[in-house]
């Protein structure tokens, strides 16, 4: 689950991280208010909050100036202006798409000044199975590239579980980082607040980006990013209260109240597949022979016909979607309870498109049974005997 930089700014400032104020807006008129609050009789920030990266990078789609998602606003006038258009826009970066996200909250943050920025950040590292404190004295929105092209500056410091970021650990990432001893206290007390969060609300991961030594030589937290466990949330029910369903994709949340794993991908190839390594495999032979996956959808082990045919509209409410791609293997789950669903599906929904079915493992037979006994009624059906067949099959009659 991901939140907004405001939420994941203000609990970082629950925990004792220092973070520049900020009023969170929904119209100009808000903005225009909010400037008049924070300018302090200089200029403000106005940033837009969506769940992507790269917003100050980003750029407004159908707009004429070049006005990403974070603009420094001179005066109230000037705040109003830019948000209107980040308002009336939607905002593409690397992370969002082609179709960009639309912005429907933005925040005024007091201009901090940075002289100097940094990043740090704690994620899981799946070489040693620890949480890993990484920094570096390269922050900014570029952090990525400083990761692929200059690795060595990248610092990381392991972190048991047990005992979380202990105090000497961030003291002397502090001064590894070249930060004054002045300003060592005001870092430690950040590093400390990302370790709790991280541990304390089952985040997967906590990122300050731009950490910043303001012109005034403070230490302040500029922008924060904050995921969290989708599978520990109803341990927080602080953190359920952040979600903002306007950022998700609506078929997404529709699956899941389905109990169905889905992701949408922007191929014409439908998958129902039970087994997220499964799932996997099967987009990557459909790739393999030529072809473009529209979903990951994973139906799970104990499905049923209702989640089964529920499955099925979701892949058919996909107008790019051409053919669909059933591949089953039956352990848990029954191939007969599949094809029945299948049948089902059929009848309720209709298939306009080829569906190609590829099923082994348990009660194969009998599922054969079921779908040779529609051949008639339902010929858009098709029986493939292997999953390369099948993969070739579908990625043909998806052209």
């Amino acid at each position: 689950m991901k939140v907004h930089e405001y939420q994941a700014k203000e609990l970082l400032a629950a925990y004792g991280a220092p973070v520049p104020k900020h009023v969170v807006c929904k119209t100009a008129d808000e903005v225009g208010a909010a400037f008049d609050q924070l300018s302090n009789g200089g200029g403000a920030v106005v940033k837009a909050q969506v769940h992507a990266g790269g917003r100050g990078a980003g750029q407004l789609m159908g707009y004429a100036d070049k006005l990403g998602g974070v603009k420094f606003v001179p005066t109230k006038e000037k705040a109003k202006t830019v948000a209107e258009a980040m308002l009336k826009h939607s905002l593409k970066t690397k992370q969002t798409g082609p179709e960009g996200q639309k912005i429907s909250t933005l925040i005024v943050q007091a201009d901090a000044e940075p002289a100097k920025e940094f990043y740090v950040g704690m994620v899981l590292d799946r070489s040693v199975g620890l949480p890993m404190v990484m920094a570096s004295a390269e922050g900014g929105m570029d952090i990525e590239e400083v990761a692929a092209k200059h690795p060595e500056k990248i610092l990381k410091v392991h972190v048991a579980p047990e005992t979380g970021l202990l105090p000497f650990q961030a003291q002397k990432l502090a001064f590894d980082l070249g930060f004054s001893n002045e300003q060592i206290g005001s870092v430690v007390k950040i590093l400390m607040a990302l370790s709790k969060v991280y541990f304390e609300k089952d985040a997967s991961i906590v990122e300050v980006n731009p950490l910043a030594v303001t012109k005034k030589g403070d230490v302040v937290v500029l922008d924060a990013k904050i995921d969290f466990d989708d599978n520990a949330t109803f341990r927080h029910k602080d953190v359920q209260a952040l979600r903002d369903m306007g950022e998700e994709n609506p078929t997404e949340i529709r699956a899941a109240k389905a109990s169905l794993n889905y992701i949408q991908l922007d191929g014409n190839i439908g998958c129902l597949v039970n087994g997220a390594g499964l799932a996997m495999a099967t987009m990557d032979i459909v790739n393999h022979h030529g072809g473009s996956p529209a979903n990951f959808l994973d139906v799970g082990g104990g499905v049923t016909a209702e989640n089964a045919v529920e499955a099925f509209r979701i892949i058919l409410s996909d107008d790019k979607v051409k053919a669909i791609f059933v591949n089953v293997f039956g352990g848990i789950a029954s191939c007969a309870r599949i094809a029945e669903a299948l049948v089902k599906a059929g009848r309720e929904v209709g298939f306009k498109i080829p569906v190609v079915v590829r099923l082994e493992g348990n009660e194969v037979e009998k599922a054969r049974e079921i779908l040779n006994s529609v051949k008639d009624e339902l010929p858009a059906i098709r029986v493939a005997k292997g999953l390369t067949e099948a993969a070739k099959l579908v990625v043909e009659l998806a052209k």
